[in-house]
Formats: structure tokens, C-alpha cells, sequence
């Protein structure tokens, strides 16, 4: 009644390991991820850089591109050396963004227990949740609302 399988299955059992691909660890995924998330919101600083410099932006975008030559075993992070030209964001939305991004580091590298890189997201997320609140000052109408 049934026709016996003459060929392999695209499947492989449980237990058993296929060389087809390569395999990541959880450890090196975890990495990539981190060194994704720090590259942009590396990117983020420079942009901030780029409207609004600063020196503790200096710093920040320095120990970030540290972090991610060293996630990726020594390569640098490639970096725009061309100042946005007016690209229609203002500071606040970019420290909005960036503690975004430094939030979802934060996450990452609690998880792969990278103390270095999570006390730099941590700082990142102060710094950014600061100069946010400096940047966006409301416009008074909206302070009225909120008043009522």
C-alpha cells in the first residue's frame, strides 16, 4: 500500500550533527549582536557629533568603536567621515534613538555578561536620557495641556 522512501530525508534526527553549514555558538551570536547594536548606535553618536558636538561625545564615540573592534575580533567599525547635511532630524530624536540603541545593548550584554559593554550602554542610556531631557523642551501650548 505504501512505496517505500528510496531517497534521503531533507531532514536529520535529533541528536545527529550536519556539516552542511557552519554553527555558531550562542556565545558568538551574542556578540554579533552586541558589536550590531554598538556599531549603531556608534552611528547614532557620531550624528549627534556631527549636530551638536561635545567632548563627552568625543568619548563616547571612542570607547563605543573600542567595544566593537574588540566584539569582532580586532576589526574597526567603519565610520561616515561626512557630516550629515541637514538630514531633517533634530538632537532630541537622535538621543531618543540612541538611548534606544543603547537600551537594546544594555540587554544583549547583561545577557552575555559582558560587564564592560553593559556599564558603557548603561552610561550611554544616562547620558542620552539627560541631554534628551535638556533637548526637548515642550512648546508652551503643550505645557498648557499638560497643565490641565
Amino acid at each position: 500500500m505504501y512505496e517505500p522512501i528510496r531517497t534521503k530525508s531533507v531532514h536529520t534526527m535529533a541528536g545527529t550533527t550536519s556539516s552542511d553549514f557552519p554553527h555558531r555558538s550562542r556565545e558568538e551570536e551574542l556578540d554579533i549582536q552586541l558589536a550590531g547594536h554598538l556599531a549603531a548606535l556608534l552611528a547614532t553618536t557620531d550624528a549627534l557629533r556631527a549636530v551638536a558636538p561635545s567632548a563627552d561625545l568625543d568619548t563616547a564615540a571612542g570607547r563605543l568603536a573600542a567595544q566593537v573592534a574588540r566584539l569582532r575580533g580586532g576589526r574597526p567599525p567603519v565610520r561616515s567621515t561626512v557630516a550629515p547635511a541637514g538630514d531633517g532630524r533634530d538632537v532630541g530624536e537622535l538621543h531618543r534613538r540612541a538611548h534606544a540603541l543603547a537600551g537594546r545593548a544594555l540587554v544583549v550584554a547583561a545577557s552575555r555578561a559582558d560587564t564592560v559593554a553593559a556599564i558603557l550602554a548603561a552610561e550611554r542610556m544616562d547620558a542620552h536620557a539627560a541631554a534628551e531631557g535638556t533637548a526637548s523642551t515642550p512648546e508652551p501650548a503643550s505645557r498648557e495641556l499638560a497643565a490641565h
